[in-house]
């Protein structure tokens, strides 16, 4: 593959009341058997919530679910009662194991939310459920692992999501591991010649340690895969 880009403006997207989702992968009835996932990576959506709205309770099992809120306040419940306010900066983990049910919503008092949640094949399957949340990385002129590695556990192997706020000018280098999944949540970066906006990625699965430049304030999130 080498360096492989998709655009914003290509990824598919489902709309309900109060709730837009855009599809870096094949999801539910958007199907794309050209479009499967990348590496243990089965699910990369980018979610605008009003408040209020999200995602009743819902089942899920066998999965590591990754969530990184960008902007405003998500309201995690599960079924082993607990209930979690995760602010913008901050990271989730459920590992869905065995099988849980959760719901995630926005704070209805304190307006909407936008979030990014990844879904990650587990190493092991049948474990018992389990949730964490993270503190907020401090701003860094780096990655930051905020999951797998230095930042809460993973239950995928060699997984790691790391994020960088960078400001206009700054570089980064990506990790030396075999494949990266590059993602410009906001701002605008190049990346060995390759310009990134909003809501675009670009795969990486040949040469390591690639430099990523901003052109304006960034926040970009990269899964790396060991």
């Amino acid at each position: 593959m080498g360096m492989a880009v998709y655009a914003a403006s290509d990824r598919s997207s489902s709309a309900e009341v109060g709730r837009l989702t855009r599809h870096s992968f094949s999801f539910g009835p958007h199907y794309d058997p050209t479009n499967l996932g990348f590496g243990p990576l089965v699910c990369h959506n980018d979610d605008v919530l009003a408040a209020g709205a999200g995602y009743p309770d819902h089942p899920h099992s066998e999965l590591e679910i990754v969530t990184w809120v960008l902007e405003g306040t998500l309201v995690h419940t599960d079924s082993t009662g607990a209930q979690h306010v995760v602010e913008a900066g901050r990271v989730q983990v459920l590992s869905a194991g065995s099988g849980i049910r959760h719901s995630e919503v926005a704070d209805a008092r304190l307006g909407g939310c936008r979030f990014v949640q990844a879904w990650l094949a587990p190493s092991v399957p049948g474990r018992e459920p389990a949730y964490v949340l993270g503190e907020a990385p401090q701003p860094a002129s780096g990655l930051v692992e905020v999951a797998g590695g230095d930042g809460l556990p993973i239950g995928t192997s060699g997984a790691r999501l790391l994020v960088a706020r960078l400001a206009p000018g700054d570089a980064i280098t990506l990790p030396e591991d075999p494949r990266q999944h590059v993602f410009a949540a906001t701002g605008a970066v190049s990346l060995e010649g390759l310009e990134l906006r909003d809501g675009d990625a670009v795969r990486v699965d040949d040469e390591p340690g690639r430099v990523v430049r901003a052109s304006e304030e960034t926040e970009l999130l990269v899964w790396s895969f060991g």
